[in-house]
């Protein structure tokens, strides 16, 4: 049960995000269900992988090129499921630095 809340906790924070920013278009709530599976999958799959690779950049910027991973994994997110269009990588960057906020501010309201 609750990893039903967590995925619907994602997909609100999906959805308010891609209404956020004008260069992420989100289909519908359903669309944005299938996005926070997806980018879910895809960070547990792929992210640990990404970020060993990348360690020396990461510890030079103080991690702050794991977002640049994350918009990395969006895009590809992007490419996956019908009805996410990402304008560009800069958009996609945006939208991994507002879902962040905005996820964290949903999960601590709900105590999820």
């Amino acid at each position: 049960m609750r990893v039903i809340l967590n995925v619907f906790i994602s997909a609100v924070a999906v959805l308010v995000t891609g209404r956020l920013l004008s260069g992420v278009t989100i289909d519908g709530f359903g669309t944005a269900v299938a996005v926070a599976v997806v980018l879910g999958i895809a960070n547990a799959a792929l992210g640990p992988v990404l970020l060993v690779l990348t360690l020396p950049i990461n510890v030079m910027t103080l991690g702050l090129f794991t977002f640049v991973v994350i918009a990395g994994l969006v895009m590809l997110t992007a490419a996956v499921v019908p009805g996410f269009k990402v304008a560009s990588f800069w958009w996609a960057l945006g939208f991994a630095l507002v879902l962040a906020v905005v996820n964290s501010a949903l999960h601590a309201l709900t105590g999820a």
